[in-house]
C-alpha cells in the first residue's frame, strides 16, 4: 500500500468502520477491498483509509471513493471487491450503490439513498417548523 508515497495514487477509498457499519460487517469489507487491490497489484495506485462515523449511519455499510466524490450504501465485501474491479480498476462507478456523485462544485444526491439526519436538536426542531 502506498502508504508514505502517495505520488502513484489515483484514488483514495474511505471505508467507514463506525458503529452501524461496524455493525454491517465493516471489518470484512475493509479487508475484502484492499485483498482485490492488492490482488489486482494497484497498490500503489489506490490507497485506502480506515474511518469512523462518515455520517450516513442509515446507508451502512458506507465507502468513500476520491477523487470523484462517489459515496456507495449498504456496501458488503463481494460488493466492495466490486467497486475495485469496477470503478477503480474499471473506471465505471456502481451507480446502483452511489448515493451521491460530485460534480461541478457540488454533491449531488442520485436518489438511491437515505436522506440524511439532522445532527443537532435545534436543526430536528427547525425541520418540525
Amino acid at each position: 500500500m502506498a502508504t508514505w508515497d502517495l505520488s502513484q495514487t489515483s484514488h483514495h477509498v474511505l471505508i467507514c468502520n463506525g458503529g452501524s457499519c461496524s455493525r454491517k460487517d465493516a471489518d470484512a469489507v475493509t479487508l475484502a477491498i484492499r485483498e482485490e487491490i492488492t490482488a489486482h497489484g494497484a497498490d500503489d495506485r489506490i490507497h485506502t483509509t480506515r474511518t469512523q462515523c462518515n455520517g450516513r449511519c442509515e446507508d451502512a455499510c458506507v465507502v468513500t471513493v476520491y477523487p470523484q466524490g462517489v459515496w456507495y450504501k449498504e456496501i458488503t465485501p463481494d460488493i466492495g471487491k466490486a467497486i475495485v474491479r469496477e470503478h477503480l480498476i474499471g473506471g465505471n462507478p456502481l451507480t446502483s450503490r452511489a448515493v451521491y456523485g460530485y460534480a461541478d462544485g457540488v454533491f449531488t444526491p442520485t436518489g438511491h439513498g437515505a436522506p440524511g439526519v439532522l445532527k443537532t436538536e435545534a436543526a430536528r426542531r427547525k425541520a418540525k417548523q
